[in-house]
């Protein structure tokens, strides 16, 4: 009998897979991410690997742009605002890989760690905030 799994999500379910997990965060976490905008791409872009020092695409599932809001005064008003990118393939490759999870599951680890940047949370803090939203 030959499997059938079907095509891998597009960068839109993907967005809305992440957006799901957003919504599980507690109350107070999602009051400060209204402003935050969530994109998901292919991979990331050659300036972005350069500037992370990473030469594999494959390597970075996701990344956080913009300062975490421990950090920011007034000065910062104006700015462009931050930003979550996803990375559809890498995530994929790396769901591939393990085999022992959801992709949603997969996609809410990578967003909450890169939420936990925003946040300016500690690895260890990140993963308790994951905890909290199984």
């Amino acid at each position: 009998m030959t499997r059938s799994i079907g095509l891998a999500p597009t960068a839109d379910e993907m967005e809305a897979m992440a957006r799901a997990a957003m919504a599980l965060l507690p109350p107070q976490f999602v009051a400060h991410l209204g402003e935050v905008v969530m994109q998901v791409e292919d991979f990331a872009d050659e300036d972005l690997l350069a500037q992370m020092g990473i030469e594999d695409p494959f390597e970075l599932t996701g990344v956080y742009e913009g300062l975490p809001i421990g950090e920011r005064s007034i000065e910062h008003s104006g700015t462009m605002p931050d930003r979550i990118r996803l990375f559809r393939r890498p995530i994929l490759d790396e769901w591939a890989e393990r085999g022992n999870e959801t992709l949603e599951h997969l996609v809410a680890h990578v967003v909450i760690h890169e939420i936990g940047h925003h946040f300016g949370l500690s690895d260890d803090d990140m993963h308790a905030l994951e905890e909290e939203t199984r």
